[in-house]
């Protein structure tokens, strides 16, 4: 009886249980990882510390496992899980036969750039009509991918032309849809001399088209803020800003209030300004906006508002340090973070994104490796974050002192 069965008839004495969490078994590489991705699913005890050694597993055993039509179906199911994926093992997960067209559709459905370029490079992926589908869904697609998979969908289903011509002329939908959309974007509070830069601006006008079904869908919804107005008043903000609220209308103003200088009156205005705007309003503000606008909107619950403020051009590294350690944000904004280069070259993001009890496990595992041993042994501490972060996080930080004990 293999050592994997006799785990499943809990057949394992306890000392033996924790050998194999720690992938020291001396079994075929491919039992290893039957065994700790079985832990890692199904044992209350030494499913943590199955998943910490499967996150650093062996890459080429990992390639070997992904790529094997035959390696048992939990595992492949554990591989090609958003929380479990491994960048590396991504291109031989899509090819394998083994792999179902649903798994990657739902893997589609939660795409990131990465995963976005990989599956586009995939001729099986490119294959899959649903998965190109789910695919065309994704916020974070560029013009030119969005027409490649309108191409490739056209291609694999020409009964369904007149369905994918949406996809496939953003230009003409947007200009089709400006003049039906100016006077409600008016009345929705963007005055006519906003509409005209707005219009002419290079980069909302991209973010727009790329973003065009997603805006669609989202319609008229209104500025929501993650974690409420009341956690805006805890940051710092006004009780002017808490008074200009959708839920609290502004009281009308006093002659004496009417002479307060401009610039008061613009900051006193932030708030309530963003509240009467609607999402291509909001998307133009967070590309366009100052310092303070851009910290209100990157807490919009409207992703496609949220994801837009990572791409303003005049935002600071400063800013992006605030936000990658904020827990009033999006889930997708702590996820778009890490795939900027730029950010990723500024050690106190990459730090403040692990230390964050809202990063998703899979992003502050991937990312921990770059931390120095101080702030791996603070995160080791940190009971905010979860069990997981801590244990590994300890394990990097000792492995780091001895080697340099070494030298």
């Amino acid at each position: 009886m293999r050592i994997i069965d006799q785990i499943r008839a809990s057949r394992l004495p306890s000392n033996m249980m924790q050998f194999a969490a720690r992938g020291a078994l001396q079994v075929p590489s491919a039992e290893n990882i039957e065994i700790l991705v079985h832990l890692a699913r199904h044992n209350k005890v030494f499913g943590e510390l199955a998943r910490i050694t499967l996150a650093g597993w062996d890459v080429n055993a990992s390639r070997a496992a992904a790529s094997d039509p035959q390696t048992s179906a939990e595992v492949l199911e554990y591989f090609i899980s958003p929380d479990n994926l491994r960048p590396v093992l991504l291109p031989l997960l899509l090819e394998n036969p083994s792999i179902s067209e649903k798994q990657l559709v739902k893997l589609a459905q939660s795409a990131t750039r990465e995963l976005i370029e990989a599956m586009l490079k995939s001729q099986r992926a490119c294959s899959m009509v649903d998965v190109l589908e789910a695919l065309q869904r994704s916020p974070y697609l560029t013009q030119g991918e969005s027409e490649k998979l309108a191409n490739l969908v056209d291609a694999l289903r020409p009964q369904s032309s007149a369905e994918s011509i949406a996809f496939s002329s953003p230009h003409e939908s947007a200009v089709e849809g400006g003049a039906a959309g100016e006077a409600g974007e008016t009345a929705a509070g963007v005055d006519s001399p906003e509409n005209e830069e707005w219009v002419d601006d290079g980069t909302v006008s991209a973010y727009l088209n790329d973003h065009m079904h997603d805006i669609e869908a989202e319609g008229e919804k209104a500025f929501h803020a993650i974690g409420g107005i009341a956690d805006m008043a805890s940051e710092g903000m006004t009780e002017t800003h808490a008074a200009a609220t959708p839920e609290s209308p502004a009281a009308p103003r006093t002659a004496v209030e009417l002479k307060k200088p401009p610039v008061e009156a613009k900051r006193e205005n932030s708030l309530q300004k963003i509240s009467h705007l609607d999402v291509k309003g909001r998307i133009q503000l967070a590309l366009k906006g100052n310092k303070e606008e851009r910290s209100l909107l990157i807490r919009d619950g409207t992703k496609v508002v949220a994801l837009a403020v990572l791409e303003a051009p005049k935002l600071s590294d400063g800013e992006v340090e605030k936000f990658a350690s904020q827990k009033n944000v999006l889930e997708a904004v702590l996820r778009q973070i890490p795939l900027k280069r730029r950010f990723m070259k500024n050690y106190i993001v990459v730090r403040n994104l692990v230390a964050n009890p809202r990063t998703p496990l899979d992003l502050g595992l991937g990312l921990m490796k770059n931390l120095l041993a101080q702030d791996l042994k603070n995160i080791s501490a940190n009971k905010e974050v979860s069990e997981t972060i801590r244990k590994l996080a300890l394990k990097m930080y000792k492995q780091k002192v001895e080697s340099a004990n070494k030298k």
